[in-house]
């Protein structure tokens, strides 16, 4: 099942509206015979690219699969056909799939006599590369991960609005990882103005990376011609207002999932005090400022009584910083979940 879900990071960010999944075909032995990922919508599901790689070796073999094989004809097939007609004897599944037309397929497999199980690695795969597209299929809406990086008091820039490497060279490379997995990337106007960032994917070298983010600048102020987020590098979406529910909506409507918040404060506090932050993840360097603009802008909280309350899922190092994700807490209440 690890072998499936590094197949499904793997094409994380270019299967969307469809989930990426991962799938290995074991043959009758028990060893690895095929591994296969989604591809991009339209094409094969992870299930018939890992039997196409395993070829006449699936037959009496097990097919391990991060989410439930779908059971309903879309863009493709139904992959539930396509295990049978390869010979596969036994189905392992992580996470059931939710959704009404694609779901049942393990009871499906199990009617035609398979020997099929589900909840094998459920959580991490749930908390992994599906994290975005179970969040969808829950709530109608994108996945939205706030991320910043602070100094240790909290400090996103220095008191003269400077801001570039507070955080260190491995968490801007983890970040850079991150936005090439993403659907898009939000930055606000304030700033794209102050900052003139790409918002693009980048290597080590300053390459672009083969898979870009679509680029959504948020808010009313004029984003200059030469600005460099307007560059070809990737395409630009340019959202009037700062409604972080229309926000989502509009990008709805363009098959977008997973979305990377990155900046400014301001338009940060706005998702939070919408409810619209499903999971925080914070860079915090050693260093310390004491002065200049919070991470977070105005977030709707007036006391301690009335703070958002969140659950720390991991904490580790990247590099010299701390890196910390959180989600909502169980007894968070806010409007919008």
């Amino acid at each position: 099942m690890r072998i499936a879900v590094e197949a499904a990071e793997g094409v994380r960010g270019s299967t969307s509206p469809n989930p990426p999944v991962g799938c290995v075909v074991l043959d009758a032995a028990g060893a690895v015979a095929g591994v296969g990922a989604t591809r991009p919508p339209g094409g094969p599901h992870a299930e018939v690219v890992a039997l196409g790689e395993a070829g006449s070796r699936a037959a009496g073999g097990t097919a391990v699969v991060t989410l439930e094989p779908c059971a309903h004809t879309g863009r493709t097939p139904p992959c539930t056909d396509a295990l049978r007609a390869a010979g596969i004897a036994r189905v392992r599944y992580a996470v059931a799939d939710p959704g009404a037309a694609a779901g049942g397929g393990g009871a499906l497999l199990r009617a035609a006599g398979l020997d099929v199980a589900g909840g094998l690695l459920a959580g991490e795969v749930a908390a992994g590369p599906l994290r975005a597209w179970l969040h969808r299929q829950r709530t109608g809406r994108p996945h939205v991960t706030w991320k910043y990086a602070a100094s240790l008091d909290g400090r996103a820039a220095a008191a003269d609005g400077s801001s570039r490497w507070i955080s260190g060279p491995e968490s801007r490379a983890e970040v850079h990882r991150i936005r090439a997995a993403a659907d898009a990337v939000i930055a606000g106007t304030g700033t794209v103005l102050a900052d003139d960032p790409r918002l693009t994917a980048r290597g080590p070298d300053g390459e672009a990376l083969p898979r870009q983010p679509l680029r959504v600048v948020v808010g009313d102020r004029p984003v200059p011609a030469g600005a460099r987020v307007l560059d070809d590098a990737a395409p630009t979406l340019l959202l009037p207002g700062g409604d972080p529910a229309a926000v989502l909506a509009a990008l709805a409507e363009r098959d977008v999932v997973d979305v990377l918040l990155e900046g400014g404060p301001r338009l940060a506090g706005a998702f939070v005090a919408a409810g619209c932050v499903d999971r925080v993840l914070a860079y915090v360097a050693p260093v310390l400022l004491g002065a200049g603009p919070a991470a977070l802008g105005p977030a709707g909280v007036a006391s301690i009584s009335g703070a958002w309350r969140w659950d720390v899922e991991g904490i580790t190092m990247s590099g010299p910083d701390v890196r910390i994700s959180a989600v909502p807490g169980p007894d968070d209440a806010r409007p919008a979940r």
